[in-house]
């Protein structure tokens, strides 16, 4: 297994960290921003912001689109949908078909 170098960035609200990638994202300013409350906070980051990112917000914004949909959006993976599932079900909402 072959290990990346890591290099030190320091993002606009400068907060240092190591990232082997080009993702620009600030792990400090994610875990800030991150709601306490809500469907997103059930996310991790990536899915998260990738729902952010296509104007989904709520969860009636959510119920517009279908399972299928949702997985096209970059950084949203599988495991995130049976929260999202239940948490529409929970509202008395389902994904779109």
């Amino acid at each position: 297994m072959t290990t990346s170098e890591k290099n030190v960035r320091t993002c606009n609200k400068g907060h240092t960290y190591y990232k082997s990638s080009d993702c620009p994202t600030c792990p400090t300013c994610e875990q800030e921003r991150k709601p306490v409350n809500g469907f997103l906070s059930l996310l991790s980051a990536p899915a998260r912001r990738a729902l952010e990112n296509n104007g989904i917000t709520s969860l009636q914004d959510l119920s517009k689109y279908s399972e299928k949909e949702i997985l096209q959006f970059h950084g949203m993976g599988p495991a995130s949908l049976p929260k999202l599932r239940s948490t529409l079900k929970e509202n008395g909402l389902i994904f779109r078909n």
